[in-house]
C-alpha cells in the first residue's frame, strides 16, 4: 500500500522527511516534489531499486533517468572527467532546473543510465528534494512520476491517478513551480548541445557558453534516435485523446469550423487572450493563463492535457505561441504530447482528422 505523506514545501517535517529517507536506503521508491515536476526516486546506486522505477512507470528501459544530487560532493561521485568550466557554472546554476550530461563513473549502473556510458545530473530547487537526497545519503534517480507516455505530474493528484499502489511513498507539497521538466544540455561535446528545453532558457544558457547547438529534436518537431536523457525519445507527455497543435494560429478559427463541419466535439487549449475570442461557443474551452506570462502557461500545461481527457470531447486544440524563454519548452511539450500532429493550413486537418475523429 502506498503512504501519502503531506510535507511543507517550505520547511519540510524531519520525521516525514526521515520516513521517506529510510524507504530509499531499504531500495524502494518514493514520489517527491521538485520545483519542476514531481519525480518517482529510488537510490541511483542500486540496480535492483531503480528497476522498480522502470516497472512502475512501465519504461522503456533503454530510456535513461536523470540523477538528483544535493551537495558537490556526490556530482563526483557519478560523473567524472568533468569539464572546468561545468565545476565552475555548477556553484552558480545549481540548485536549479538544468541538468548536465557527463561522462559516468563506474558506480552508476547500466540501470540508471539506459545503458549508456553518459549520465544525466542536476541538483534540484526544492527544499523537501534537498532534505530527501540529504538525509537518504545517495544520489536519487528520479524520472517523472507518471505512466510512460502520459502527461508529467504537476500536482500529486496526478500521481495518484497514475502509480498509487504501484510505489512505497508519495510526499505531497502542493503543487510543482514551473510545470515543465528541467532542460537537459550535452556538455560532454563542444559546442554543447541543448537535448531538451526547460525553465533554463536558451537564451540564458548562451550567456553560459556563447554557443549552444538546438537541433530540431529539442524544438518538438522529430525525435532522437539515442536517448541520452529523458524525453528524447518514445511518446511523451501525452493526453490519451486526439490533441491537434496550430502552429499558425491565422487558420485557428478555420480548423475548428473545419473540424464542426466534421462533427467533433472540440476543447480548445488557448492562452486568456485567446479564450475570449471563443467564449460562448459550441467548444468547451481549457484555459492556460496569459500570454504575458509564459510561466503560468507551463505550470497549467500537462494538468490542462489531463482535464482534455477527462472532458467530454472528441478532440483537443491547441495553438503555438511563442517559443522565447520558456515558450520553446511549452511548444516542445505541446508537439510532441501532439505526437508530431501540426496544422499550418486547415487543410492540414484531413491528415489527422477523416469525417469524424475516432
Amino acid at each position: 500500500m502506498t503512504e501519502v505523506l503531506k510535507v511543507d514545501p517550505l520547511y519540510p517535517e524531519l520525521d516525514k522527511i526521515k520516513k521517506a529517507a529510510n524507504v530509499i536506503k531499504a531500495g524502494g521508491t518514493v514520489v517527491f516534489p521538485t520545483e519542476t515536476v514531481y519525480g518517482l526516486g529510488a537510490n541511483a546506486l542500486d540496480p535492483e531499486a531503480v528497476k522498480k522505477i522502470f516497472i512502475a512507470k512501465n519504461r522503456p528501459m533503454d530510456n535513461p533517468l536523470i540523477v538528483h544530487i544535493s551537495n558537490i560532493d556526490q556530482l563526483y561521485e557519478v560523473a567524472k572527467d568533468i569539464p572546468k568550466k561545468i565545476i565552475n557554472l555548477v556553484n552558480i546554476v545549481w540548485p536549479g532546473p538544468l541538468t548536465f550530461v557527463l561522462k559516468k563513473t563506474e558506480k552508476v549502473p547500466k540501470e540508471t543510465t539506459g545503458g549508456l556510458e553518459t549520465v544525466a545530473v542536476r541538483m534540484p530547487a526544492h527544499p523537501v528534494a534537498l532534505a530527501l537526497i540529504n538525509e537518504s545519503g545517495v544520489p536519487i534517480a528520479a524520472p517523472s512520476a507518471n505512466l510512460a507516455t502520459k502527461p508529467s505530474p504537476t500536482r500529486v493528484e496526478h500521481v495518484i491517478d497514475d502509480i498509487y499502489g504501484k510505489v512505497d511513498v508519495i510526499l505531497d507539497s502542493g503543487e510543482t513551480f514551473f510545470g515543465v521538466e528541467s532542460t537537459v544540455i550535452n556538455v560532454t561535446v563542444d559546442p554543447p548541445v541543448l537535448l531538451r528545453p526547460g525553465p533554463f532558457s536558451v537564451e540564458e544558457l548562451e550567456r553560459l557558453f556563447g554557443k549552444v547547438v538546438v537541433p530540431e529534436q529539442a524544438k518538438g518537431t522529430a525525435e532522437f534516435d539515442v536517448a541520452l536523457a529523458p524525453g528524447m525519445k518514445y511518446k511523451h507527455y501525452a493526453p490519451t485523446k486526439r490533441l491537434l497543435v496550430v502552429e499558425n494560429r491565422s487558420v485557428l478559427r478555420g480548423v475548428i469550423n473545419e473540424l464542426q463541419k466534421r462533427s467533433c466535439r472540440i476543447a480548445l487549449l488557448c492562452a486568456s487572450e485567446v479564450c475570449k475570442q471563443f467564449r460562448g461557443e459550441k467548444i468547451e474551452i481549457i484555459e492556460l493563463g496569459s500570454e504575458n506570462n509564459l510561466y503560468e502557461i507551463s505550470r497549467n500545461l500537462f494538468d490542462s492535457f489531463r482535464k482534455l481527457d477527462k472532458s467530454n470531447v472528441d478532440i483537443g486544440v491547441i495553438h503555438s505561441i511563442s517559443e522565447k524563454g520558456i515558450g520553446l519548452a511549452i511548444m516542445n511539450r505541446t508537439r510532441k504530447a501532439s505526437g508530431f500532429s501540426s496544422i499550418y493550413n486547415i487543410e492540414d486537418v484531413w491528415k489527422y482528422v477523416g469525417n469524424k475523429t475516432q
